[in-house]
């Protein structure tokens, strides 16, 4: 924590020299020269003199918009364009909007002021004649069309650093999720080898008591044992991989929905779990044991014994994206997910989520009008 807010100081403060830079420089490069004519004794004589442009630090401004404009909200949104021409389209404008903010603003307030050609020397001389020549700089504020068009250059240079820092930022980002989704998974993987037993002594174990059961007649715990034995064959064996196909997870939700209801009685709770024929879902691929957390955590906090209760949850996808949704009575016992109560918490669940779909999904989760809702989408990619 005490990094993260180092981290954001120092670059606060990195952004804060950079502007007050683009300032200075820009206060230097529109610096504007004139000559005129006085006079002393008599005697006429020319005085040169400089003048500062005094709006620059409304360009500055609009230049401000025009990159935080881009890093914190326009380019996070084009990205999920698929028309890369209507993104592009997209940046010009906003490019576009901010430079002619700044014109519009700039020629209000010059028109307002007076020209420098009519001022007096430092001295208070009057000026005689008609106004002296001048000799404009680069930002020549009489030049209007010539101060336009380098105008132009520097906001397709701001354009162009705020390209290059959210997409370096963007990149760091990603390489630091990466090594932390790794540096996870290995963990994980040490974890489970450190308490894993024999797993060929586990299975069997539960294939002789699937058999005493079948033998004693006893179907319920039967069924019971054989989706015990399919539920751990899929956490050690299938799941080993980024993805897995979503009718291989709803299988194993379904499975997890028959063993939980071995607890209670069938007058305590129904479980209501719909989702897509199997064909429609045949190649879809999400992150395995996705949505576990979220059924058990309805099992634990919304069953209520002597009360019926109904869990409600279905899996729901369209060619752009996956909607998983899940409610439960809220009794006075639900609680919301909370790290380290047991199984995962909602903060886990939601770290995970970053990590292995970032800025592609929405999770809300929450009591609500005397139920516990949860709604999770995520965007194919």
């Amino acid at each position: 924590m005490h990094r993260n807010k180092v981290r954001t100081l120092i670059e606060v403060v990195i952004h804060a020299l950079f502007w007050l830079g683009v300032y200075y420089a820009l206060q230097a490069l529109t610096v504007y020269s004139y000559r005129v004519m006085t006079t002393n004794n008599g005697r006429v004589a020319n005085v040169d003199g400089r003048m500062p442009f005094h709006y620059s630090w409304v360009t500055v401004g609009a230049l401000m918009g025009l990159f935080y404009g881009n890093i914190l909200w326009l380019f996070r949104g084009v990205l999920r364009f698929r028309n890369r021409l209507l993104a592009v389209s997209v940046v010009a404008g906003w490019l576009f909007v901010m430079f002619a903010l700044n014109y519009e603003l700039v020629l209000r307030m010059i028109s307002r002021g007076r020209n420098p050609a009519d001022r007096s020397d430092a001295g208070g001389a009057a000026l005689h004649g008609p106004p002296p020549p001048s000799r404009p700089t680069l930002f020549s504020v009489d030049d209007w069309k010539h101060m336009q068009l380098v105008m132009c250059a520097l906001f397709l240079a701001i354009l162009s650093i705020a390209v290059a820092y959210f997409f370096i930022k963007e990149w760091i980002r990603n390489e630091l999720q990466r090594s932390q989704a790794e540096a996870q998974k290995l963990s994980a993987e040490v974890k489970f080898l450190r308490s894993q037993i024999n797993p060929h002594f586990l299975f069997n174990t539960l294939n002789n008591l699937y058999s005493i059961a079948q033998r004693g007649g006893d179907e319920k715990l039967a069924d019971g044992i054989s989706r015990l034995s399919g539920m751990m064959r899929y956490m050690t064996y299938e799941i080993n991989t980024d993805t897995v196909p979503l009718l291989r997870e709803i299988g194993y939700l379904e499975d997890c929905i028959a063993i939980n209801k071995l607890r209670y009685a069938d007058s305590e709770v129904s479980v209501n779990f719909s989702y897509p024929a199997p064909q429609a879902i045949a190649r879809v691929q999400v992150a395995p044991m996705l949505f576990i957390s979220f059924l058990e955590n309805a099992f634990k906090h919304g069953v209520s014994i002597g009360h019926h209760s109904c869990i409600t949850m279905a899996i729901s996808i369209d060619p752009k994206k996956l909607v998983f949704t899940c409610e439960n009575p809220d009794h006075s016992a639900v609680r919301r997910l909370k790290a380290g109560e047991g199984g995962v918490g909602l903060e886990n669940v939601r770290r995970r989520l970053e990590l292995v779909y970032p800025g592609r999904y929405n999770l809300q989760a929450g009591p609500e009008e005397g139920k516990y809702k949860v709604n999770l989408q995520i965007e194919f990619a």
